[in-house]
């Protein structure tokens, strides 16, 4: 059965303001390959969802640098995963963070923006982690930033994606099966 669980925007943009300068050891960084802003980017949805989706080709996870999902570390697949292209849905049953488009009046700490070139190819992920003086601020790598203005970059246009929360897959038997027999209250392992 899939559930719903709050994106944690706080712990999405704290990542993102610790790891904004340098690279945290537990990933590669695609600096030199293509461009890490993505990865970047999903680092930080990751740390506010705690969620990945395995499901092979159309899901959004990293194991390591040859065990990753599209949908990790490239712009358009990541759009694709969060804002849920029916064949992304049909093929990963939904689960992880997910999100839609708005404009920016709709976009908040922890959401992301993607910009694109003159052709409307879009080329870089970035992750806002604040707003000041009617500036929307991000956090992005490749070329590191932190807080920076986004109205600095230089593009054509962008695109918002506002996260609206995370799908997980509860295992509603199991837990009914254990309540009822006295086992347990089917809570995760981390807090009974």
């Amino acid at each position: 059965m899939i559930a719903y669980k709050e994106y944690n925007r706080a712990r999405a943009v704290e990542y993102a303001r610790r790891w904004a300068l340098s690279r945290n050891p537990l990933f590669t960084d695609f600096a030199g390959r293509g461009g890490d802003c993505t990865n970047f980017v999903s680092q930080c949805i990751y740390a506010g969802s705690c969620q990945m989706n395995f499901t092979p080709d159309f899901g959004w996870y990293y194991i390591n640098p040859n065990d990753r999902a599209p949908a990790w570390s490239s712009v358009e697949f990541l759009y694709d995963f969060l804002t849920g292209r029916q064949e992304f849905i049909q093929a990963n049953g939904g689960i992880g963070p997910y999100g839609i488009e708005v404009d920016s009046r709709g976009a908040i700490e922890g959401d992301v923006v993607q910009l694109a070139d003159e052709t409307g190819d879009f080329y870089h992920t970035l992750i806002i982690t604040g707003f000041a003086g009617g500036q929307t601020l991000v956090s992005a790598h490749t070329n590191d930033a932190l807080d920076k203005p986004l109205a600095t970059y230089n593009f054509t246009s962008l695109r918002y994606i506002h996260i609206e929360g995370v799908r997980f897959e509860t295992d509603e038997d199991t837990c009914f099966t254990e309540l009822i027999d006295g086992i347990s209250l089917g809570l995760p392992d981390s807090i009974e």
